[in-house]
């Protein structure tokens, strides 16, 4: 059946480029985050990623007190508690993993022991994941890409990463379906089981008053 579209040749995008921008919308990307670290105590960003993926970020002092840049002390610590970057005594720094597990990356900056600042630090933190943390410059070198093929080939990478968060969230919420009538399960059972307690404490009442008074020969 022919169909006849009275759009502008101008509103017309190929499917392909609109597929290309939505995948970009939808892919993870690097977020640049600021942190104001105040004299005493320890500021945290955090973010829950799902297992093998690619996590780089840059981090840097970007206060200047007394002409001299305040060190920083940093932690980085997986789902379960894993020590996966520390430094201390630091101005700037990159920590680069690949996740194992999935859940909550926690990246805690503080202001070192060696710090005679009086005032906050602030400290920008590049925060990557997934496709915005590959190398796309060593991708076009090492496989002879460039214009639209490399266009194609972050495409591709943006496809992959939507599809593996696409079976992330579909395992999460198999899990969340699970424990929800596992908890149902258990409060059924409870139920029943408090009906069935109340049943027979109601009943023994009734025996023990009803043996009470044929006792006392008032029934």
């Amino acid at each position: 059946m022919k169909r006849d579209c009275n759009l502008p040749k101008a509103m017309r995008l190929p499917s392909l480029f609109v597929i290309f921008l939505w995948a970009l919308a939808a892919a993870p990307v690097g977020d640049a985050i600021w942190l104001n670290l105040p004299k005493t105590g320890t500021k945290c960003v955090s973010e829950e990623i799902h297992s093998n993926v690619v996590v780089l970020a840059d981090y840097v002092v970007v206060s200047v007190e007394d002409g001299q840049t305040t060190p920083i002390a940093v932690k980085v610590t997986s789902p379960y508690g894993n020590n996966l970057h520390q430094r201390e005594n630091v101005t700037y720094g990159r920590f680069a993993f690949t996740t194992e597990e999935a859940g909550i990356y926690v990246a805690c900056f503080w202001l070192d022991s060696h710090s005679r600042g009086t005032g906050e630090v602030v400290v920008n933190i590049d925060w990557k994941t997934g496709i915005a943390a590959k190398d796309w410059e060593s991708v076009a070198r090492k496989e002879k890409l460039e214009g639209v093929e490399l266009e194609l080939k972050k495409l591709e990478g943006a496809v992959e990463a939507i599809h593996e968060n696409l079976l992330y969230l579909k395992s999460r919420e198999a899990e969340m379906r699970s424990m929800s009538e596992t908890t149902n399960a258990r409060v059924a059972w409870f139920s029943v089981m408090s009906l069935g307690i109340c049943i027979v404490v109601s009943g023994l009442q009734v025996w023990y008053l009803k043996r009470f008074f044929q006792k006392k020969k008032l029934i």
